[in-house]
């Protein structure tokens, strides 16, 4: 069955537009604390004194949250309703994000790491919760247009996120380098690391505030309650339907791969721009900005395409035309010179634009009572960015792939370095390659 129609459906309508837009404020909410908490890893790597390896378990404790807590919010969103589940969401992210205080009072990664963890498992249930609803708001023939409206939104919170990263964290980092801290004096080292400890949990925090407006609009908001239709849910017996289903369990590790690049490209885009041009966190965080804007160009743009050709555009083939382009993107990031292979890392966020939501449209599309723990699969799947991410930090600490640069990489220290960042985009590009395999299957089954 095609999911293209020739008959004219509208991708929202008006009787559903109210709570259209309150779920978008929660796409945009989580689509800010992700992009955010990104920059996180070479802060506390920097402020702890840490390598990329272990920095990176900031994206271990972030992620994995979705793996932990995505069935229990389609258990909840099942037995009482969408709106507990964003209540709930919410309501998690408060209590983590108000964690980071006493965690930068004592100064304890570890204590960061679960505050983080928790934060995370409060995105876990909202984007469980949210990205189903979006779906079930109207004509399943338009549910991929619709999503990928509501996606659309959650890079202007991701572009929020790396002002509120770049001007509040970032730039409130120590110029002090690695070697300059070794040396220092305790009580001097310790005061440095206050400060930037506090200007970690400043944007956080005021967050808080924000999260509450959205929780008590939640919360007064009186309509009849959108449950997750159809009886209690049976995991076993719907886990063994969706194992039969190749376009849902392919589509599932598709999305993990598809999380795992987007979270290593933007994690390491900024250690990428230091290393190449040797700049500070700040001003390499410039290059993860001009990221992002472009990231919501074209996501607006294919969601615009995708919306106004539905007739004649398949979103399978449009996944696969992109991930093709990202692979070419990466190709130029590792061995094109400095000054023009920043630009193609760069275009490796607009080749990732449109995959996260069109993934999961393809995947849930028409799948009927089984939507509840397959939504679920699908956020457990966002695991990827737990993953994969160390993974490249394990590559760039070691240059394990180095070999495949040329041997001028090799003369000094800092070309090194560089082959090293450069060489770890090679695991992006695998990612790129299980998406491209998606959507290629999906066209040529005529499974959609």
């Amino acid at each position: 069955m095609n999911i293209m129609t020739k008959e004219k459906i509208n991708v929202i309508d008006k009787p559903v537009l109210v709570p259209f837009i309150m779920l978008v404020s929660c796409f945009v909410l989580w689509g800010l604390l992700n992009n955010m908490t990104d920059n996180l890893v070479p802060a506390f790597g920097k402020i702890f004194m840490m390598s990329a390896v272990d920095s990176s378990f900031v994206q271990i404790a972030f992620y994995g949250a979705y793996a932990v807590l995505a069935i229990p919010a389609a258990i909840i969103i099942k037995k009482y309703s969408y709106r507990v589940g964003v209540l709930l969401g919410l309501g998690l992210y408060m209590v983590g994000a108000l964690g980071y205080i006493p965690s930068a009072i004592i100064q304890s990664y570890d204590m960061f790491l679960v505050s983080i963890f928790v934060l995370a498992c409060g995105l876990s249930v909202l984007e469980t919760t949210c990205n189903p609803y979006v779906l079930s708001l109207g004509a399943k023939e338009t549910s991929i247009q619709r999503l990928n409206l509501a996606q659309a939104f959650n890079p202007l919170g991701s572009l929020t996120g790396i002002f509120l990263a770049k001007y509040l964290i970032l730039a409130n980092l120590n110029p002090a380098t690695y070697d300059d801290r070794v040396v220092m004096e305790p009580d001097a080292l310790n005061a440095i690391q206050n400060n930037e400890l506090i200007w970690v949990c400043v944007p956080y925090v005021g967050l808080v505030l924000i999260a509450l407006v959205i929780w008590l609009f939640f919360y007064n908001f009186r309509r009849p309650e959108n449950k997750a239709d159809g009886g209690d849910l049976n995991i076993a017996s719907s886990f063994k339907k969706l194992i039969k289903l190749p376009r849902y369990y392919l589509g599932v590790i598709a999305q993990f791969f598809y999380v795992g690049l987007q979270i290593t490209v933007w994690t390491w885009t900024v250690k990428y721009a230091m290393t190449v041009f040797g700049v500070a966190e700040a001003d390499a965080a410039q290059y993860y900005l001009y990221s992002i804007i472009l990231f919501i160009v074209c996501r607006w743009i294919s969601t615009a395409i995708m919306t106004a050709l539905r007739d004649k555009i398949n979103p399978a083939v449009m996944l696969s035309v992109f991930a093709l382009a990202g692979i070419l993107a990466c190709l130029g990031t590792i061995y094109l010179p400095s000054t023009v292979s920043i630009w193609f890392l760069v275009a490796v966020s607009g080749c990732m634009s449109l995959m996260f939501p069109t993934i999961y449209g393809i995947a849930l599309y028409g799948m009927g009572d089984e939507v509840k723990l397959g939504a679920a699969g699908l956020i457990m799947a966002i695991l990827g960015g737990a993953v994969i991410t160390p993974i490249m930090g394990m590559f760039i600490d070691n240059g394990w792939l180095n070999s495949l640069l040329p041997s001028t990489y090799s003369v000094t220290e800092d070309l090194v370095a560089q082959a090293s960042v450069r060489s770890s985009f090679y695991i992006p590009i695998i990612c790129f390659v299980v998406v491209l395999a998606y959507g290629l299957y999906i066209k040529l089954s005529n499974k959609k």
